[in-house]
């Protein structure tokens, strides 16, 4: 009997989408190739599993006669060269109308010309983003596939099976959008990731100061009972509670961190959408600033002085909700953007409860903000959301008064607080950089008050 769905690559997310796939009765042919530090990893794994629908090949021909047409073959290899290289062993033996996915976290332009070429050769692609690590994959993670419209539906059933599913048990996993748009919303999730996951961090920063560790996950695990519950907040705690020995595993781990560039690919797209994701990139360059390890030992500055002041945890609390909202809106907006300008008619409610569950940035912020986009395209068109932030604005500054006062590095807080503050003050100081650009290379200016909009220059000179 032939497969009915085909999967290439073995590593952890590739094996784990596997076994969920079996798992939930879905017939599976695994491919994965023979190197001389991969031997028989198909073989072992159909070993594995020898009770369940699964057959695996280290012959590329072999694995694509294997699956019934049109055939349906899900890559999870690295992104890049490594998904090219794979189109074409693939391309000799399949078929007009069969389905290649992408299940890898490729850059979207890279998927628009994917898509392009496999057009001429009558194969259809879609470009799938996966979230929730090794468990989600496992488990059930968030699905955010991206191509031609009817190409989804014939893989539909296999995707919203494998899915998570959200509170009313519907799968986390929707068409997402035209061309590329499925990777480039999970390259705007992971771009939301890296300023959640840095919120944290600034957070453990300030804590760390004044309290013990199981002092800090016992208060981040009552938060996650409240509005602010998200799987990275609880994760965080247990980071914080893990012992080996007698010695805390995160005081044993490099402050070196590392990243696989979806980050960045975030903050590019903004810039060249024109978009703020101030957070975000702050993120990025956090994570980038904690690479220069040597040169970081080399400048630090040792300050033994007692911790000046102190921090209410209400304070702390309603400033991180203050910072995560903002980092959720920035996020959103991106999309937004891209949404218009690559017309790809996004649906910002559906996304959010795309990523209401299986997925690494799934909170119950996300959950609430699924209601918030029925009615609105911005979280900061909502009157209540706008409300609160206001509220929450001098808690922001108390914080950073605290991180300055004690020397404490915090620049998601820091973005947040300085992006708010622009976005809500009627008159900025642009004026000036107008002037200045016209001054130098009469780059030209609107008037205030003049409704035609039109452009002018001044002679500055005598």
């Amino acid at each position: 009997m032939k497969a009915s769905f085909g999967i290439i690559g073995l590593g952890v997310m590739g094996k784990s989408i596997a076994i969920n796939a079996l798992n939930n009765d879905i017939s599976v042919a695994v491919f994965n190739r023979e190197t001389e530090r991969e031997v028989n990893i198909a073989g072992k794994f159909v070993a594995e599993h020898e009770t369940k629908k699964v057959q695996g090949f280290s012959d590329m021909r072999d694995f694509v006669r294997a699956i019934e047409t049109p055939r349906r073959i899900l890559l999870m290899v690295n992104a890049g060269n490594p998904v090219d290289h794979v189109i074409h062993a693939l391309l000799p033996y399949l078929s007009a109308e069969d389905i290649i996915l992408d299940g890898g976290n490729s850059h979207y332009e890279d998927t628009n010309r994917r898509i392009s070429f496999l057009q001429t050769k009558h194969i259809h692609f879609l470009g799938v983003g996966i979230s929730g690590g090794e468990e989600g994959a496992l488990k059930g993670p968030s699905l955010m596939p991206g191509g031609d419209r009817t190409s989804y539906h014939k893989v539909a059933d296999v995707l919203e099976t494998i899915a998570a599913k959200d509170i009313y048990g519907n799968p986390c996993c929707g068409y997402i959008g035209a061309e590329g748009a499925g990777h480039f919303v999970k390259m705007v999730h992971n771009g939301i990731e890296y300023g959640d996951m840095q919120l944290l961090a600034e957070l453990y920063e300030i804590l760390a100061k004044s309290k013990t560790y199981e002092e800090i996950a016992a208060l981040f695990n009552a938060w996650n009972q409240t509005e602010l519950s998200s799987y990275l907040l609880e994760i965080t705690a247990q980071i914080l509670n893990t012992k080996e020995g007698d010695d805390y595993v995160l005081d044993t781990i490099l402050d070196k961190a590392g990243n696989k560039g979806t980050g960045s690919w975030s903050s590019k797209a903004a810039l060249e959408l024109g978009i703020p994701t101030t957070i975000k990139t702050a993120a990025v360059y956090a994570r980038y600033i904690s690479s220069f390890k040597q040169k970081r030992q080399q400048l630090a500055i040792n300050s033994h002085k007692d911790t000046v002041g102190d921090i209410a945890i209400e304070t702390l609390k309603e400033a991180y909700s203050f910072a995560r909202i903002l980092n959720l809106h920035q996020g959103f907006e991106l999309l937004k953007a891209a949404s218009e300008h690559y017309q790809w008619q996004l649906d910002f409610a559906e996304i959010c409860r795309i990523w209401s569950n299986g997925c690494i940035i799934k909170s119950e912020l996300l959950q609430e903000s699924i209601q918030v986009f029925k009615q609105h395209n911005s979280l900061l068109d909502a009157v209540n959301i706008t409300q609160k932030l206001a509220q929450q604005e001098p808690k922001a500054k108390e914080i950073l008064k605290y991180a300055l006062d004690n020397r404490l590095n915090v620049p998601c807080i820091s973005e947040a607080y300085s992006y708010w503050i622009m976005m809500t003050t009627d008159r900025t100081s642009a004026n000036m950089i107008q002037a200045q650009r016209d001054f130098f290379g009469a780059h030209t200016f609107q008037k205030v008050n003049d409704s035609t909009q039109q452009s002018y220059h001044y002679q500055w000179k005598a």
